[in-house]
């Protein structure tokens, strides 16, 4: 780790099984990219079921979406879950042609980002959290995920 990064405590739930899913040191590697200070950080993944209930429960939809995160502290270290729902990770990578594991790098660095205070609610907010999604998946070797083919803008 290059002096003064921001440090990560990282804890990794695969309430699925992990077959195919990057494995915890790949996982730290792009949470620590997308960080710009310390972090306490819970990455779960999870099945449709438990997606869909989190997503019901917490943003009143009543469907399993593809990553949600859970801030609890904003405050150094910034304290909080990101929960990524495979099934439907599965499904878009196919629908967008995209390995598995570069969708899944984007929706960890995706999750990262909103618990670090970015947003995707208005179109110059969703503009600025993806052009820090690109830099971040570019520093990391992979490829624009709003340029391939099937991915659609937040």
């Amino acid at each position: 780790m290059k002096d003064g990064a921001p440090r990560v405590s990282l804890a990794v739930q695969y309430a699925v099984a992990k077959t195919t899913l990057p494995v915890p040191a790949t996982l730290r590697r792009w949470v620590r990219a997308a960080l710009a200070r310390d972090a306490s950080v819970t990455l779960r993944f999870v099945g449709r079921r438990e997606g869909q209930t989190l997503n019901a429960l917490y943003r009143g939809k009543d469907y399993a979406t593809n990553v949600l995160a859970f801030v609890y502290d904003e405050a150094a270290p910034i304290s909080g879950d990101v929960v990524l729902c495979v099934p439907v990770l599965r499904q878009e990578s196919r629908a967008q042609r995209k390995p598995l594991a570069e969708h899944c790098a984007h929706l960890v660095v995706h999750g990262i980002l909103h618990l670090q205070g970015y947003a995707h609610d208005t179109a110059r907010a969703a503009r600025a959290m993806e052009a820090r999604e690109t830099a971040i998946l570019a520093a990391l070797g992979l490829p624009d995920p709003y340029a391939r083919s099937g991915a659609a803008r937040r």
